[in-house]
């Protein structure tokens, strides 16, 4: 296991698969249990945080990209962070979490007509195509990696509320993409619609998978 300090706020560590394999843990592990999630993060910072200026921080929260060689673990500490903000990994116990994720959809929540699937373009006039999904099971989106491969696009993994998200972002040059549509409806036979938006997951979710969510997990879980 590796430790750099970025700067004041922020230690980066590198878990190697042979450091999980110590901890008698997954990536599987990790990913299906929120609780377990939690428990192997604090434990992680005890180690690294030798002065204990980060745990006695009451707005820790943790970043955690996974990757073919283990994980990647961002903490980072809110100096700044007001009494009315609590990150989704820091202190306070469930009930005042669950509260204030309550709080924030109903001020940025979730409408009649969720934007889960909007289509919008980039400064070159490529379409773009944003889709989320949410999932009740994780094998169910490990299912759907192993069917879906895409062609020109990226996929974000989420996990909020004991439930995963997928976020899919998917670009072509053509209005009419036949491929694009194909990919989406592929999508839909695993995942579900949902009324959580892209803002409550950036802002509450636990940001499990970055950018190729569908790859790393079709390398993890052969």
């Amino acid at each position: 296991m590796e430790m750099e300090r970025i700067n004041e706020n922020t230690i980066r560590v590198l878990i190697g698969n042979d450091d999980l394999d110590k901890r008698g843990i997954t990536v599987l592990d990790l990913l299906g249990n929120h609780k377990q999630i939690e428990s192997f993060f604090y434990s992680i910072l005890e180690e690294v945080d030798k002065d204990h200026q980060f745990q006695n921080n009451d707005a820790v929260t943790f970043q955690v990209l996974p990757n073919q060689n283990g994980l990647e673990l961002f903490i980072s500490k809110d100096v700044n962070m007001s009494d009315d903000d609590e990150p989704l990994l820091g202190s306070g116990d469930d009930h005042e979490k669950h509260d204030q994720v309550s709080k924030y959809i109903s001020e940025h929540g979730t409408s009649n007509k969720p934007e889960n699937d909007k289509k919008t373009n980039d400064e070159f006039g490529h379409q773009k195509r944003t889709v989320i999904l949410e999932f009740d099971d994780l094998n169910d989106f490990v299912a759907l990696a192993k069917a879906l491969r895409l062609e020109n696009g990226t996929s974000d993994l989420y996990l909020f509320n004991d439930k995963y998200y997928l976020k899919l972002e998917l670009f072509s040059n053509d209005p009419v993409d036949m491929v694009v549509t194909d990919e989406v409806a592929i999508a839909n036979e695993y995942g579900k619609k949902t009324t959580v938006t892209e803002d409550v997951l950036n802002e509450y979710g636990q940001h499990i998978m970055e950018n190729s969510a569908l790859e790393l997990s079709r390398y993890y879980f052969k």
